[in-house]
């Protein structure tokens, strides 16, 4: 796989959690659709930073795929990004971790204040990068 057709297969994949949360939202599943919002987020920022021609680390942590994207393009929006946003960012990523091993309920309001955080970090990134 070329790395034009990985990062179109993780832009892809991105799309596809984000479509799920969207219809997750609407059944009430909250817990899945910040799962999901999660997913989502780090695939794009992993598909950003393969676009900038670099290899992303294994990593779950959205916070760290963003720092990483700062380093590379010095962009001063990404550094505000990861402080606007720290404490959204930072429960979507105890999201990952908690959806496997620990009963945590979201409320809608919570979870469609993580889709508005996901939107305006993808916009914004996408604007760097692009």
């Amino acid at each position: 796989m070329t790395k034009l057709e990985e990062v179109e297969h993780l832009l892809r994949r991105s799309r596809r959690f984000y479509e799920t949360a969207v219809m997750q939202i609407s059944r009430g599943f909250h817990d899945l659709a910040v799962f999901s919002l999660e997913q989502s987020l780090q695939l794009f920022l992993e598909a950003s930073l393969l676009k900038l021609g670099v290899d992303f680390p294994r990593t779950h942590s959205v916070r760290r795929l963003l720092e990483i994207i700062h380093e590379v393009t010095g962009k001063d929006k990404i550094k505000e990004i990861l402080r606007r946003f720290s404490i959204e960012l930072g429960a979507l990523e105890d999201a990952y971790i908690t959806s496997r091993y620990v009963a945590r309920d979201y409320n809608r309001e919570e979870v469609e204040r993580f889709k508005r955080v996901v939107e305006e970090v993808m916009r914004v990134v996408g604007e760097v990068i692009d």
